[in-house]
């Protein structure tokens, strides 16, 4: 397993509104964050405008900034941080150095580091499944780290025009999940792109008006694929 994470390690992805909403919920003003964080944790450096820079996502608390801030503000620290996307925000969230990832998917460390860099995964089937138990990842973050969410989106902005049965098999394959499952998430996307095509068009709005209708769906077709994955249980 990997190791504690570096102390020069760069910071987590940080949630600024979650910080503001939970000092103001205690009362407290940036003045009195500060103060805490230099008399409790000899963080002398960080000033009431340190704050507010880091509540408008102007700057980011390290990772020590971070636990400190989360012990003034009487909160967990999972609480502060935004929700990752990227594989490094994941490795991040989690306090792993680069190399002991690296280390413990069995991947040369420059690859690994190139497919943080780029967003471009390039494991094989044994890395991937490695790297999921690692950072914990769940299906939905597996497809969006290793980039297989493009793929993804393009099966399903099919499967919502087109047939959805013809592309269950495709998306089944590509996502690792039983078609059994897709089953209902993908008639229900169906059905509700068809009538959003349909409605727009019966309201004697232009067709350019139905396209952006639609794109604006198929934009956030993953998204949508997964929360109903995830209300379905």
């Amino acid at each position: 397993m990997p190791g504690p994470p570096s102390p020069h390690a760069p910071p987590p992805p940080f949630d600024a509104v979650a910080a503001r909403r939970i000092r103001e919920s205690l009362g407290m003003a940036p003045g009195h964050v500060a103060h805490g964080l230099s008399a409790s944790f000899g963080l002398t450096h960080i000033t009431p405008g340190t704050v507010t820079a880091w509540e408008r996502g102007l700057a980011s608390p390290s990772p020590g900034e971070l636990t400190a801030l989360a012990s003034v503000l009487w909160c967990d620290p999972t609480q502060l941080i935004g929700t990752p996307r990227a594989l490094r925000e994941h490795r991040l969230i989690r306090g792993y150095a680069v190399t002991d990832v690296a280390r413990a998917v069995g991947m040369d460390l420059g690859v690994y580091e190139e497919a943080e860099r780029t967003g471009v995964w390039t494991g094989d089937d044994r890395q991937t499944k490695a790297l999921a138990s690692v950072l914990g990842l769940s299906q939905r973050d597996r497809m969006t780290v290793t980039g297989d969410n493009g793929r993804l989106a393009e099966l399903l902005g099919e499967a919502v025009s087109t047939r959805w049965q013809a592309h269950a098999r495709a998306i089944a394959k590509l996502t690792g999940l039983d078609r059994r499952a897709l089953a209902e998430p993908l008639r229900t996307m169906h059905q509700e792109y068809q009538h959003l095509m349909t409605a727009t068009l019966s309201r004697a709005t232009t067709a350019a008006a139905s396209g952006e209708q639609g794109r604006a769906y198929l934009e956030r077709v993953t998204d949508r694929f997964w929360d109903l994955l995830e209300a379905q249980g």
